[in-house]
């Protein structure tokens, strides 16, 4: 397999696992027959692609979709884990800072990004004007394939 073509290899033995494993239907394993472990697989094939080729775009992606697969997954089997809107400006920094640590660009937002995150996480009292944070996440989840859609149309026409 050239380089190159690492990306799609990894995303076909890991799309072939999880079809695999739900075929055989194994009773220990039957929690991950969903769609955050789509997430997690096409997050770390683009891990696994950086390592290979060192593409620093890959890298950035690859955490993010990681990082929400397992967001996911912890909101349904973690009892102590909370779907929190702050929980996606975590994510959001820690693929920055991920990124940072391999490609050294990214800093600033990473730590925007945490910093925020952490404190709207941990502030004992939200504020007012947090409020209008919480309803546009909540919008962006509920309308979240018309982003799918869009590029799609985007990619598309370009």
């Amino acid at each position: 397999m050239t380089k190159q073509n690492s990306l799609v290899g990894f995303l076909l033995i890991g799309f072939g696992l999880y079809f695999l494993v739900s075929q055989l239907n194994i009773p220990y394993l039957s929690e991950f027959y969903s769609w955050p472990t789509l997430l997690i697989i096409i997050g770390t094939s683009f891990l696994l692609h950086y390592y290979i080729i060192k593409d620093h775009s890959s890298l950035f992606t690859g955490a993010l979709l990681l990082g929400f697969g397992i967001h996911f997954h912890a909101i349904r089997h973690v009892e102590f884990w909370t779907d929190d809107w702050p929980f996606y400006f975590l994510v959001i920094g820690t693929a920055f800072l991920i990124r940072y640590a391999g490609a050294r660009k990214g800093l600033i937002p990473a730590l925007l990004f945490l910093g925020f995150g952490f404190f709207a996480l941990l502030w004992p009292v939200n504020p007012g004007w947090f409020q209008w944070i919480h309803t546009g996440f909540q919008t962006i989840i509920r309308y979240w394939p018309l982003v799918l859609i869009i590029s799609g149309i985007y990619i598309l026409k370009k």
